[in-house]
């Protein structure tokens, strides 16, 4: 017993001085984002939002008239991942607790295609029911708020972005030609 006391009143004795030393400073705070940031050419509209819906059902008829997204940054609506028929099947398993959506993308001409995303999202590019594979990803500009881009080499023709497993209903996404 009286170990055990003698113990306790080592620790405590050890712990007083540790518990009264005076708080250590927070390290200095990273700079903060200017209002707003230089963007390359091509990203240029992402400053310009607007808003749209996303389709949940290949194939319904209002598919065929569906806006397309383009260069500006555009507010998609998205739909829980269990209401979604795909055209595809998703290269990435749909959590059912996530939400995602299909958008058309129109290439006018051939070259390559970047896909941005304000949030973390799978998006497979579909043309005439094959996935075009990426051909490059990453993040966007420091402080752009682009947080994903996705880079695919296309021809002329109308695509379908299917976006997969988006944590909220909602997402920045544009599409832009470099």
């Amino acid at each position: 017993m009286r170990f055990r006391v003698a113990a306790l009143m080592l620790a405590v004795s050890v712990a007083l001085p540790a518990l009264a030393a005076p708080a250590k400073k927070a390290p200095a705070k990273a700079e903060s984002c200017p209002a707003n940031p230089a963007l390359p050419a091509e990203l240029a509209d992402w400053s310009r939002t607007i808003s749209a819906k996303t389709i949940y059902g290949y194939g319904e008829p209002r598919d065929i008239g569906w806006p397309a997204l383009g260069a500006a940054r555009t507010e998609l609506s998205l739909h829980k991942a269990e209401s979604l028929r795909y055209w595809v099947a998703p290269e990435r398993e749909p959590d059912v607790f996530k939400f995602g959506g299909m958008v058309p993308i129109d290439i006018k001409k051939p070259g390559r295609l970047i896909v941005a995303l304000d949030g973390g999202a799978w998006i497979d590019l579909v043309r005439d029911g094959h996935v075009v594979k990426s051909v490059t990803h990453g993040h966007g500009p420091a402080c752009s708020g682009i947080r994903k881009m996705v880079e695919f080499d296309v021809e002329q023709g109308r695509y379908l972005l299917q976006i997969v497993n988006a944590p909220s209903d909602k997402i920045r996404a544009m599409a832009v030609m470099r």
